[in-house]
């Protein structure tokens, strides 16, 4: 296969400036400040409005009108009960200028605060990468199950575990080595990938990167861009669940490229 190397770095370019624009969102990862876990005891927390706490039934906060707290732009006075889905975009409160995000996550209940004054957003000046090289962008072949896999994967948070939807096995080769990586439901007909390699923890982020990859053609090809390949959300804040590889997706290649660790 032959990559036109110039087109490779122009794509790219455009592909990382996005990149970088999108983590820039007022309230996207760069925005958080707390990760507070919620038990069965009403409990206040620094800075924050309301009285929180969990059980069976859900998140149930207690706040006045006075407190300012807003949802769908109307005011929480009372008791409220929230009911997150498991691993989904939480349910989001607002607070001023801030957001703050319900969630639920290995079955616990926990509140994420986003805020765009955030030190991790204001001091953001990009995520290094490595340069783009047509070395790195790999056919693969894709093999999938007979029906798709519920695994559970660990997390940066002990204890935590995420359920990930496992399709099948991209098969690849670099340097006259093969290597298989589980492939997961990246919806939209695309595919996942949740890797670590020889770089985690030294040029590249100790914890996972994530390949997004396009779905496969009637042949069950596919091409591995691993230029593309980007950090997860706990590379650029502590306040993040990520999910961490399977043990089957942990390389002993050195993918020298995609995204880097932050400095």
């Amino acid at each position: 296969m032959v990559v036109d190397q110039e087109q490779l770095v122009r794509d790219w370019t455009d592909w990382h400036a996005r990149r970088e624009e999108n983590l820039r969102r007022p309230y996207g990862w760069l925005s958080l400040t707390a990760l507070h876990w919620l038990g069965s005891e009403p409990l206040t927390y620094p800075h924050l409005p309301g009285r929180w706490s969990a059980d069976a039934d859900g998140v149930h906060l207690y706040a006045a009108a006075a407190d300012g707290l807003t949802h769908g732009g109307e005011p929480i006075d009372g008791e409220v009960v929230m009911t997150p889905q498991e691993g989904a975009a939480g349910i989001t409160l607002v607070a001023g200028a801030r957001q703050l995000e319900v969630i639920r996550r290995g079955g616990s209940y926990a509140l994420r605060v986003r805020d765009p004054q955030a030190p991790t957003r204001t001091a953001f000046t990009g995520v290094p990468a490595y340069a783009p090289s047509s070395r790195w962008v790999v056919p693969a072949s894709f093999q999938a199950y007979d029906r798709p896999q519920t695994v559970a994967v660990g997390a940066v948070v002990p204890g935590l575990t995420h359920e990930q939807t496992a399709t099948g096995v991209l098969r690849f080769a670099v340097d006259g080595v093969d290597y298989a990586l589980t492939a997961f439901d990246g919806g939209e007909g695309e595919l996942s990938v949740l890797f670590r390699d020889a770089t985690s923890g030294v040029t590249t982020h100790a914890g996972a990167r994530s390949l997004s990859v396009g779905g496969p053609d009637a042949d069950g090809e596919v091409l591995l861009d691993f230029n593309r390949a980007v950090n997860l959300p706990c590379a650029f804040t502590e306040y993040g669940t990520c999910p961490l590889p399977p043990p089957e997706n942990v390389l002993g290649l050195a993918v020298e490229a995609g995204e880097q660790r932050m400095r």
